[in-house]
């Protein structure tokens, strides 16, 4: 594969922190992809204590190691690796997820084809579990929720849905991409303020997407461009189990909140409170039922301590739309975590929280332009 006209060489950016487990197969999988377009790999490590960096200088020698010099989050390392990077396509990869070999090609393709696409991302399938589809991008729920498409989907499933969608073509518009494995135009991205890195981790891919989308870009999703998704970052991610991590409740608490009052419009705001404060009781309750208490209310004070910040980018965010709400938001279904699902009562209670919901949504939008 040689350098095409639009997309070049490729900088290809890791964000490591604790990756000691995972950065051998990120890293061998990166070497691995066909073609020549990657000229440059770094690693943006946040702070690690284990032996990410020992690995990577004894094992990777043509690799770049950027210290942070802090745990700054996910948001920040692919900030400061767009910035490091000399090339202005990205492939920005967690430290957790191996891309197959044919899956950066795969990937430069769509992006000629879409002059207007500024992200292009490959399906993630569990690592454990490569016949289920975990990410694969998704739309954006007006209470501030990705509605993931194929979560939890049999792999087969996603594949005869695609083809029943479009027999001839692998690339899909979404409107949420999900940082797992991402192929970016790095130099826009920054120049529309690149991730916000005061979310730390959660919700800082949807905002992202978010002022993307409502700028009038576009992300693609590459149903056969597949990257396998390991176990994620121990105590803030979460797959299955009744122990829903603590950090997680608070980066929740406080994030979408910041999502919520910085891009939506103020009238989207005010028609769809109803659902945004049912989706909060059905949260706090979520949250209180896991022990989550302290961590909510943590999340909120945060959150209102940085609302002068968060009105200020408000600004910038709405003097960049292209469209309203009414074209980019949609009412549900909502995406259940496993927590969730595995319980009858609380399915059955999410599922009313679902229609709830909905139902609202089908009003609200009527008076949205």
């Amino acid at each position: 594969m040689t350098a095409s006209p639009r997309v070049g060489a490729v900088s290809a950016v890791v964000c490591n922190y604790q990756g000691e487990a995972y950065l051998a197969r990120c890293l061998d999988a990166i070497d691995a992809l066909n073609g020549n377009a990657i000229d440059e790999v770094l690693v943006i490590d946040n702070a690690s204590t284990d032996g990410s960096e020992a690995l990577v200088r004894d094992k990777y020698p043509h690799v770049r190691w950027v210290q942070m010099g802090f745990n700054s989050g996910p948001a920040a390392a692919r900030n400061r690796g767009m910035h490091e990077a000399k090339n202005r396509w990205v492939l920005a990869v967690d430290n957790d997820a191996a891309l197959e070999p044919d899956g950066l090609r795969k990937l430069i393709e769509a992006a000629e084809a879409r002059p207007d696409a500024i992200i292009v991302q490959p399906r993630s399938v569990f690592a454990a579990q490569p016949d289920h589809v975990h990410y694969d991008g998704g739309s954006l729920h007006y209470a501030g929720l990705i509605v993931l498409r194929n979560w939890y989907r049999p792999l087969a499933e996603a594949i005869a849905a695609d083809h029943a969608v479009d027999p001839a073509s692998h690339v899909r518009d979404v409107d949420c991409a999900v940082s797992v494995c991402l192929l970016m135009d790095a130099e826009h991205v920054l120049a529309i303020g690149g991730y916000d890195e005061a979310y730390f981790i959660l919700f800082e891919d949807l905002d992202l997407s978010y002022r993307l989308r409502s700028s009038g870009r576009a992300i693609l999703s590459v149903e056969d461009a597949i990257v396998h998704h390991d176990a994620g970052t121990a105590g803030i991610s979460f797959r299955e189990g009744h122990h829903y991590p603590g950090p997680r409740v608070l980066f929740h608490s406080r994030n979408r909140w910041r999502f919520l009052l910085k891009n939506h419009g103020a009238f989207t705001l005010l028609v769809s409170a109803p659902g945004l404060l049912l989706y909060e009781l059905a949260w706090f309750a979520f949250a209180l039922r896991h022990g989550g208490l302290w961590p909510w209310l943590r999340g909120k004070g945060q959150f209102l301590r940085a609302l002068p910040d968060t009105l200020r980018l408000r600004r910038d965010v709405q003097r960049q739309r292209a469209f309203g709400d009414a074209k980019l938001l949609v009412g549900g279904p909502l995406t259940l975590t496993p927590a969730v699902r595995q319980g009858g009562a609380s399915q059955g209670l999410a599922g009313a929280l679902n229609r709830g919901l909905e139902l609202w949504w089908g009003l609200a939008r009527r008076v949205l332009s």
